[in-house]
């Protein structure tokens, strides 16, 4: 029986899938054109996996001087929430709970939640305090310690089929919200194309 929804982040409850070289990077570059792309992947990684704290990520990227403006610059103004998140995480919580399990810097992740209004779920593991990221299994393993849950009751929702195939091996069932192209062989239990459909989905499952 499923207890749990769990959900990733970018890529469905925001609209950006790869967030980091698709809206950061940029962003970064418009204040820092001489950043080279190296560094600004292996910073963020840093970051990503509670290294280094968000702070020292706008210092390494050339930015600290703009701290803690730009920070709040570029997560009010840059990410946008998927429309029918909000109305479909509150309908299901009706019938589950709901969980978050994403990559991210741990510091933003609050942010985004409390700007969106997203302090909704029973649980919630994020890569930067977790000092791992999917698809490594010790970051769903953290969730399911957490949550105090067992996979096969957890439904784990996620652009990536990477992610899905990982969180598979572990026992939770998947959905593949297909946003983007993705050509790993992995096949989720079901697969949707928005989250209006995501309840269905999981009927499906069940």
């Amino acid at each position: 029986m499923i207890s749990w929804i769990v959900f990733d982040a970018m890529g469905v409850i925001y609209t950006e899938s790869d967030d980091v070289c698709g809206l950061l990077l940029p962003f970064v570059l418009r204040y820092n054109p001489k950043i080279l792309r190296k560094t600004f992947i292996d910073t963020y990684v840093q970051a990503s996996i509670g290294r280094i704290t968000s702070r020292e990520l706008w210092e390494q990227f050339g930015l600290g001087n703009r701290y803690p403006d730009i920070e709040r610059l570029y997560l009010d103004t840059m990410l946008t929430i998927d429309k029918d998140f909000r109305s479909v995480a509150l309908g299901l919580r009706e019938k589950f709970l709901l969980g978050l399990l994403s990559n991210d810097v741990a510091e933003w992740s609050v942010h985004l939640r409390n700007r969106f209004d997203l302090n909704f779920f029973e649980a919630t593991v994020v890569s930067g305090e977790a000092m791992c990221r999917k698809p490594h299994p010790e970051i769903f393993e953290l969730f399911l310690k957490r949550s105090k849950a067992n996979a096969p009751e957890c439904v784990f929702v996620d652009d990536r089929k990477k992610n899905l195939e990982a969180a598979a091996s572990l026992g939770f069932k998947t959905v593949w919200f297909h946003r983007i192209e993705d050509d790993h062989a992995f096949m989720a239990d079901v697969e949707i194309t928005s989250l209006a459909g995501l309840e269905n989905a999981i009927a499906r499952i069940t």
